[in-house]
C-alpha cells in the first residue's frame, strides 16, 4: 500500500512538472511568434524577405519562439520514467 501511494504521488510529480514545462514553453513561443509576426510590418516599408530574416536573427525574440518550442517538444515527448 505504502509503495503504491509513493509511485502515486511520483506520478503526480511527474505530471506537474510536465504541465508547468509545458505552460513555460506556451508562453515563451506565443511571445516569440507574436512578436515574428508582428515585425512582418517591416517588409511593408519596403524592405524584402532576406533583410526581413536578416533582422530577425538578431531579435530575442526568434530565439524565445524556437526555445518554446523545444520545451514544448520536450514536456510532450521526452520520457521521464524512471
Amino acid at each position: 500500500m505504502v509503495v503504491l501511494k509513493e509511485f502515486y504521488l511520483g506520478a503526480v510529480v511527474i505530471i506537474a512538472l510536465r504541465l508547468f514545462l509545458f505552460m513555460i514553453g506556451f508562453g515563451f513561443a506565443v511571445a516569440g511568434g507574436i512578436t515574428i509576426i508582428a515585425y512582418l510590418n517591416i517588409m511593408t516599408t519596403g524592405h524584402g524577405f532576406l533583410q526581413y530574416l536578416l533582422f530577425m536573427k538578431g531579435r530575442p525574440e526568434t530565439y524565445l519562439f524556437f526555445s518554446g518550442i523545444s520545451i514544448i517538444w520536450v514536456s510532450i515527448y521526452f520520457p521521464f520514467r524512471r
